[in-house]
């Protein structure tokens, strides 16, 4: 008796064996950079997403992330690319510098994504995209408009207009729609985001036949600019330039304000903040900035984009940096799309052939610079709010 019940035993753990073993082979695993063939891979399509969702310019890094990941949660409900979903890996940079290397580091050599998104300030993405370059991974930053950032290499793209293009948008607004002869420019000396904006104003303000009246700086995470402002009202402008974030342009506002400085104030994109409006109140009232989208002048596309984005967010209405994110990723997948593969090389030569993409931000081509060709927006900051002012198209 216990002799058959071991020789029992025995052929049903080979028979259970075999089994396994003829399981395990019965569908082949998906071969690196695509999907299996015949049928889908169960490994996820790894991205990797680097963005400031704290310090001091946190409201920029949390709106792009969830626009991102807005984007990412619909492409995976619809069943995501190439038979795979998407695996987003988010990290945040804390908004200091020395942070994104690390990250993107870590993201291409420990998590083995095959693409990054990210930085919203263009020092930022300098910092991580030599990164990218050396590994052939290719980024897409949402919203750094510093030309630099694709200078560095051919896998470094965005979605988004760049300052040499914004700056001339705003030298442009200050001539005809302000009326504006005589600017004070003030730069943070900390940013190469305001560095390179206030470069590109200058020039094209100069070249329209306007005045630099004085031009000062300031280091970004200042707390007192009377010294400056004090200067710049001596000067006598019509209208001064700020080149800023929104933490830090709040606060020139308020004291601009004390100091009876009542000529119009106006900057770029670094402005689009709610925090602009909360830090500065009835101080930024009447301002100014270019941007890169506005949802009161929307095509159906970005309204189906803002009423997903409020259900989502408990009623929270996207900004630029939202909406820009979103296309960052929608432009990713397509690129996975039309190159059939997760593969570096692919996916970059893909994005870098991207014309005519719709996205929530408008039409988007990607040109032989890896930037996006398209159109600006001005702003203007009444009763708390932003409101559409003008389209300036490239």
């Amino acid at each position: 008796m216990k002799k058959q019940f071991f020789a029992n035993h025995w052929c049903s753990l080979l028979l259970l064996s075999s089994t396994i073993v003829f399981s395990g082979c019965d569908k082949p695993s998906a071969p690196s950079g695509g999907s299996a063939a015949g049928g889908a891979s169960a490994d996820p399509i790894k991205v990797g997403e680097f963005a400031s969702l704290t310090g001091k310019e946190a409201t920029f890094g949390q709106s792009s992330h969830e626009g991102t990941q807005q984007a990412i949660d619909e492409l995976n409900a619809a069943g995501g690319v190439l038979g795979r979903k998407f695996e987003l890996i988010v990290e945040d940079d804390l908004s200091k510098a020395g942070e994104p290397a690390t990250i993107v580091n870590k993201l291409i050599a420990r998590d083995n994504v095959v693409a990054v998104l990210g930085e919203v300030a263009s020092s930022r993405s300098m910092e991580a995209a030599p990164i990218c370059q050396q590994n052939k991974i290719p980024m897409i930053s949402p919203s750094s408009t510093n030309p630099k950032v694709t200078e560095t290499g051919d896998f470094i793209f965005r979605v988004c207009f760049i300052d040499p293009f914004q700056g001339t948008v705003m030298a442009n607004f200050a001539t005809k729609t302000l009326k504006a002869k005589n600017v004070a420019v003030f730069t943070d000396v900390k940013s190469d985001y305001s560095k390179g904006l206030a470069k590109y104003f200058k020039e094209g303000f100069t070249a329209a036949g306007g005045k630099i009246a004085t031009e000062l700086d300031f280091n970004g995470g200042d707390k007192d600019f009377k010294a400056q402002l004090t200067a710049i009202k001596s000067s006598n402008p019509d209208g001064i330039f700020v080149p800023g974030y929104y933490t830090d342009v709040a606060l020139i506002c308020i004291q601009a304000k004390q100091l009876g400085l009542s000529v119009p104030i106006f900057g770029g994109d670094g402005w689009e903040s709610d925090q602009l409006v909360k830090i500065g109140q009835d101080a930024v009232e009447g301002t100014y900035f270019s941007t890169h989208y506005a949802p009161d002048v929307a095509t159906q596309k970005s309204k189906d984009f803002v009423a997903a984005y409020q259900k989502k967010w408990n009623g929270k209405s996207p900004d630029a940096m939202a909406a820009l994110g979103y296309d960052s990723a929608m432009i990713l997948a397509q690129a996975m799309k039309t190159a059939n593969s997760t593969d570096g090389q692919k996916v970059r030569d893909a994005l870098a052939a991207t014309k005519n993409f719709e996205g929530v931000t408008g039409n988007t081509t990607i040109n032989e610079k890896r930037d996006a060709t398209k159109s600006a927006v001005i702003l203007q900051v009444k009763d708390g709010k932003f409101h559409y002012v003008e389209t300036v198209n490239p």
